[in-house]
């Protein structure tokens, strides 16, 4: 067994790459910052909070075994993606385990709106890679945000378990980001990656203004 004194020197070498990028004002690169209320709303209803952020890993590991079936004959996608379902299944199971720890079961899962319309913008195509250029931006954009809402938890809560508890998924989160960014290079040009990147944080910041400021979800 991995002792707590290994484990978290593993999470402070893991985490120095993308301490810098997710500590700016604008958080990888964001436009629109969360609206400061949030946490203090969020805090106040954190049964809620925990279950929709399990709800939420617990669908970024299906999203990504979904890629994987469905781009498989791409050896990049099928390496790079397979350990991060393997780690976001992971953090479902660390989630779960905050819930019981604090008395709660995980509820029922709640209809995401964000996601829902980040969706919205994928653009359709009859190029395969095209197309999985287009899902590893919107996965990259939801790690983005995640990591930037998972900051603010692990700066202003006022329980430092959870503090502590939402800087490991905050680095996670950036690594996860970097990753599918990468990924996107690889299979277009640079200049198409930053360009449609571009839209997609414009569309990203127009939408979030349209969302309600609620307690019970993590995006």
């Amino acid at each position: 067994m991995m002792s707590d004194h290994f484990r978290i020197g593993r999470i402070r070498q893991a985490e120095k790459p993308y301490l810098r990028i997710v500590q700016s004002k604008t958080t990888l690169g964001l436009e629109m910052a969360t609206d400061p209320r949030w946490v203090n709303i969020a805090e106040k209803s954190i049964e809620f909070i925990l279950t929709d952020h399990a709800w939420c890993e617990q669908k970024a590991a299906t999203h990504g075994i979904s890629i994987i079936s469905r781009f498989s004959k791409y050896a990049d996608i099928v390496d790079v993606i397979t350990p991060i379902v393997a780690e976001e299944w992971g953090h479902f199971r660390k989630v779960l385990k905050e819930l019981k720890k604090r008395g709660y079961e995980l509820g029922p899962q709640r209809k995401d709106e964000y996601v829902n319309k980040l969706n919205a913008f994928v653009k359709k195509g009859d190029h395969i890679e095209k197309q999985l250029v287009e899902y590893l931006l919107a996965f990259a954009m939801i790690e983005a945000r995640s990591c930037e809402r998972f900051r603010l938890l692990s700066i202003h809560m006022t329980d430092p378990e959870l503090q502590k508890f939402y800087h490991e998924f905050m680095v996670s989160e950036a690594g996860h980001y970097r990753a599918f960014l990468d990924l996107a290079k690889k299979y277009s040009t640079e200049e198409h990656v930053s360009s449609r990147w571009a839209e997609w944080v414009a569309f990203e910041a127009e939408m979030v203004k349209t969302l309600e400021i609620r307690g019970d979800r993590m995006h």
